[in-house]
């Protein structure tokens, strides 16, 4: 799953770096009063005002043939595995992954840059002089799919819209927007509160942009299979509900000689099958029903490509390198069940998993212990605070642990025996501690009550990984279970925080906002149906961190808040960290070309591959 990005402060009182960096609203590096083609985090742009393409794309590429895949990010709620609805910006229902490509937004984000955006739908912006407005300025050209004209009465409904009955990934960046208006035809502004950050707008101008005239008339809901009109590269095609979708590359399209979509969008057709389970997807790709997969099965990159098109060299087996964003997998204990809350309880549980033996006997020893909440990046502590992560962890000194202040927590290695005798006896001890005691093989608490914990999954792969972990717990006296549900059902209780233990992969940001720890880690998510908060996390400490994201003005001022961050989320065990890959593990059949090296922010062949005509037929896929 890909992860989002958003912001917010309280002031906190403090040591005077602590001060400097917290108590006062930094000043964007951005020009003010003046149209710009383009906007930043931290005011450094690669490309100018008159630059005609990003680097990483190919211009010469042909518009030609069908991508066929299965995708391994998705966005708000959509769904790989089925789909009952086609509007993608919902917090019900399982959309198809991909739907945002039949829309366009005001800006786009660079693939080789940590965090800029281009205009596409605005050639310019305009910040005003308190940096609280933003003023775009549409391309006239801009039209939906039927033919009639964008405007800026079409964005500011879009924000309307979105803000009162959006996902929360796209409502909670809005909450400090207090008007969307259209100045004229070709103008949108949009204005906050002046509570928001001053690097808000990078996430929000990044947002689809909806017709007003089509959804004046449709419900805003999930219970519709009709199309919603877009404006993008691509619009719905062939629809079979929970099977098929295919997007078909708009001729037409208006934007096509943009900039910032020159030399990308190559496919003339973008085709997406549901498969109720991993190995059936698997099974399709071998017939080659489908042309690329990201293998996400240890077992089955280790032992299952020896089939005869990989033999005969019609398929590629390869690893691209991952991509310089935070990411987090890692296990949700659901706080709102009160026997979760004790960080004994989650701690004892986390020591159950013998990631050693897990890595060995089941990934083929593919994967990496993850320890952070912002794996693979610089964002993630290490040792003891530095100067500058102690100057924002001390004014929160009486909410925090002391542990937050020594060496950042790290869950202990085991034995790789599947069942290591001193870290078992390590979670009864802290069972104990928090009041669980063992009865007749059970823990249980002084109201008699046994503690049960059931793993909600949704694919057979995770019955695998789970079951010796289950058997841990059970020896400690945990009633442990695995339940498996369909991905509709596993979607629909996620969202309603329906769950004892959950799994969750993320894709963070390059540069992470407040918005998007707001989502995950912010009080303030923690009762919204369908956010990312799913431990229920509430501290006062940790908002206060996720708040401290507003005010950076520097790089290194935010990797010094993330860390901080990152130290308090560990010794929380909010989310237990579990393991990840350190590269791309894809498999495809030989008929696709494709510029390297990737770009280190993003990874989409379904954007930026083509399809090779004389590779194609040489392995009879022409």
């Amino acid at each position: 799953m890909r992860c989002f990005s958003r912001r917010d402060f309280l002031a906190l009182a403090g040591s005077a770096a602590a001060t400097t960096l917290l108590s006062t609203k930094a000043l964007a590096a951005v020009r003010t009063g003046e149209p710009l083609h383009g906007l930043s985090a931290f005011g450094d742009l690669k490309y100018g005002p008159e630059f005609e393409n990003f680097d990483y794309v190919n211009l010469e590429a042909p518009k030609a043939g069908t991508f066929n895949f299965g995708p391994s990010q998705w966005v708000f709620n959509q769904n790989p595995y089925t789909f009952n609805t086609l509007n993608s910006f919902v917090a019900k229902g399982d959309s198809p992954p991909r739907m945002e490509m039949c829309f366009d937004s005001l800006m786009v984000s660079a693939l080789d840059e940590p965090d800029a955006i281009y205009g596409l739908l605005a050639k310019t912006v305009t910040v005003a002089a308190d940096r609280n407005s933003f003023e775009f300025a549409l391309r006239r050209e801009a039209r939906f799919h039927d033919g009639s004209p964008l405007t800026a009465h079409d964005a500011a409904y879009t924000y309307k819209l979105l803000k009162e009955q959006g996902h929360p990934d796209l409502s909670l960046p809005l909450r400090e927007l207090t008007e969307a208006a259209a100045v004229d035809d070709a103008t949108l502004r949009l204005t906050f509160s002046g509570k928001q950050s001053d690097r808000t707008i990078l996430e929000v101008a990044t947002f689809p942009i909806l017709s007003k005239a089509y959804f004046e008339k449709v419900p805003f809901d999930s219970a519709r299979m009709e199309p919603p009109l877009g404006s993008g590269p691509y619009k719905v095609g062939l629809v079979r509900a929970g099977q098929t979708i295919e997007l078909d590359r708009v001729a037409d399209y208006w934007g096509r000689d943009v900039p910032v979509n020159r030399g990308i969008n190559h496919f003339d057709r973008i085709r997406i099958e549901f498969y109720g389970d991993r190995q059936a997807a698997f099974e399709a790709f071998k017939k080659g029903e489908v042309h690329f997969r990201e293998e996400a099965t240890s077992r089955i990159w280790a032992t299952g490509y020896d089939f005869p098109a990989l033999k005969a060299g019609k398929v590629v087996k390869r690893e691209f390198p991952s991509e310089k964003r935070p990411s987090m997998q890692a296990i949700a204990l659901n706080q709102r069940r009160e026997r979760f809350s004790d960080v004994r309880v989650k701690q004892a549980i986390a020591l159950c998993f013998d990631f050693e033996w897990t890595n060995r006997s089941l990934f083929y020893g593919l994967y990496e212990r993850s320890q952070s909440c912002f794996e693979k990046s610089e964002f993630e502590a290490a040792g003891m605070p530095a100067p500058d992560e102690l100057a924002l962890l001390e004014p929160l000194r009486d909410k925090l642990p002391a542990a937050v202040f020594g060496e950042a927590f790290r869950l202990p290695s085991s034995d790789g025996s599947g069942r290591d005798r001193k870290l078992l006896s390590m979670a009864r001890k802290l069972f104990t501690e928090a009041g669980w005691k063992p009865s007749s093989g059970k823990l249980q608490n002084e109201r008699g009550e046994t503690f049960g914990l059931e793993i909600l999954v949704d694919d057979e792969g995770f019955i695998r990984i789970y079951s010796p972990w289950v058997e841990n717990m059970k020896a400690i006296g945990i009633d442990a279970s695995l339940r498996q549900v369909d991905s509709a059902q596993h979607q629909a209780r996620q969202a309603d925080f329906d769950f004892d233990l959950i799994s969750m992969a993320l894709l963070f940001s390059p540069t992470p906002t407040r918005e998007g720890m707001d989502g995950i880690f912010h009080s303030k998510s923690a009762k919204l149906p369908g956010s990312r908060n799913l431990p229920g996390t509430v501290d006062p400490a940790v908002d206060a961190l996720v708040e401290a994201i507003d005010k950076v003005t520097s790089r290194q001022e935010l990797t010094s808040v993330l860390r901080a961050l990152d130290r308090v989320l560990r010794v929380r065990m909010d989310w237990i960290p579990s393991w990840y890959s350190p590269s791309h593990r894809n498999a495809f059949w030989d008929m696709f070309g494709f510029r390297e090296p990737k770009p280190d922010y993003g990874f989409a062949p379904e954007s930026l591959w083509w399809f090779d005509e004389q590779k194609a037929k040489a392995i009879g896929k022409a």
